[in-house]
C-alpha cells in the first residue's frame, strides 16, 4: 500500500503561471505605493466611480420603466378588447327591435301610427 506523501510547489510549477501571478507582476503594488498613496489620480477615479454608478443606476430604472411598459401594454389590450365587446353589445341592443322586445315584456306595444305635428295657434 502507498503512503500519501505532500507535493513540493516548487516542483509542481513546470513554466506555468497562474493568471493573478501574472497581474500582481505587471501592477506590482509595492512599487506603485512606494512613495504613499497617489492622491493626484484620486479626482479622475471619484468621478469614474460616480459615472458607474449613475449608469447603473441608470440602467436599472430603464429597465424598470420597461417591465411597466410591458405590463401597461397588456393592460391596454385587454381593456381595449373589453370596450370591444361592450360597445357590440351596446348597439346590439339598443337596435330598434331589441327595444321593441324588451318593452313587450312591461306591456308597451310599438305604434303603427306615424308621428304627426301638433300646431298651436297663437292667439290660444
Amino acid at each position: 500500500m502507498a503512503s500519501n506523501t505532500y507535493k513540493n510547489p516548487a516542483s509542481s510549477r513546470t513554466g506555468k503561471r497562474s493568471f493573478f501571478s501574472l497581474l500582481e507582476s505587471f501592477i506590482n503594488v509595492e512599487r506603485l505605493f512606494e512613495n504613499g498613496l497617489p492622491i493626484q489620480f484620486l479626482m479622475p477615479i471619484l468621478y469614474v466611480t460616480v459615472l458607474c454608478i449613475i449608469y447603473i443606476g441608470n440602467l436599472h430604472f430603464a429597465e424598470k420603466n420597461i417591465r411597466k411598459i410591458s405590463k401597461l401594454r397588456v393592460q391596454v389590450e385587454d381593456l381595449r378588447a373589453d370596450y370591444t365587446t361592450l360597445k357590440a353589445d351596446y348597439m346590439y341592443t339598443s337596435k330598434q327591435s331589441e327595444v321593441a322586445k324588451k318593452a313587450a315584456k312591461l306591456g308597451l306595444k310599438e305604434t303603427i301610427d306615424p308621428p304627426y305635428k301638433i300646431v298651436v295657434k297663437a292667439s290660444e
